[in-house]
């Protein structure tokens, strides 16, 4: 019986020493991971922080890092200030049905869905105006340069604005909130310094 119990010690020192050993979390665990966000590693870091990968032939920049690398004048705050007021001047000259202000700030693609959207609007004949209730958030989402010199943001827009609607109905008023990720383009080696807004999509806010 004193030797069962002996025996039983024992056993009972090893599973310790295995659970102490083996149940241990050793570095970094799936769990600890946060969730990937859908901003880019440079953006992540700051704006002023170089993105790197490994590449065959060394280290690239990539990320907002290759975008300074291919154009060092290119700023955050000042671009994020130019497309805060493209941001407001785009959603207006929809609201306003005003094409030819849109056509010089659209990529086709973007402006074919916009005429699109103003045409039947048109056909049921109504009317929009836009009044921003605050100045819109704008915030660096992501950052690259694809080929040689073609540099691509996305700004997230959170905005907050007043619609006033005419209609065969009547007049409606409506306060909206968006949450949207606008994508610009330009060549950084154009002499036209403006950017193209190419894409737009409904984000979380």
């Amino acid at each position: 019986m004193l030797e069962l119990i002996i025996f039983a010690g024992l056993a009972a020192i090893v599973l310790y020493q295995l659970y102490a050993v083996l149940g241990r979390r050793v570095g970094r665990q799936p769990e600890d991971s946060p969730a990937v966000p859908t901003t880019s590693s440079a953006v992540e870091r700051g704006p002023d922080a170089p993105a790197l990968e490994a590449s065959d032939d060394g280290v690239s920049l990539t990320g907002l890092a290759a975008v300074k690398a291919k154009d060092p004048a290119f700023d955050v705050s000042r671009f994020l200030g130019g497309a805060k007021s493209a941001y407001e001047m785009i959603v207006k000259a929809f609201a306003a049905g005003d094409r030819n202000k849109l056509r010089d700030l659209l990529a086709p693609p973007v402006m074919a869905g916009f005429d699109t959207a103003i045409a039947a609007r048109e056909a049921e004949n109504r009317t929009e105006t836009v009044e921003f209730l605050h100045a819109p958030r704008a915030d660096l989402e992501k950052a690259e340069v694809v080929g040689a010199d073609l540099a691509r943001v996305t700004v997230r827009f959170l905005a907050e604005f007043r619609s006033r609607t005419k209609g065969p109905e009547g007049e409606g008023v409506e306060d909206r909130r968006t949450a949207e990720l606008w994508t610009f383009e330009r060549h950084l080696k154009s002499r036209d310094p403006n950017w193209m807004l190419i894409h737009v999509d409904a984000a979380e806010a």
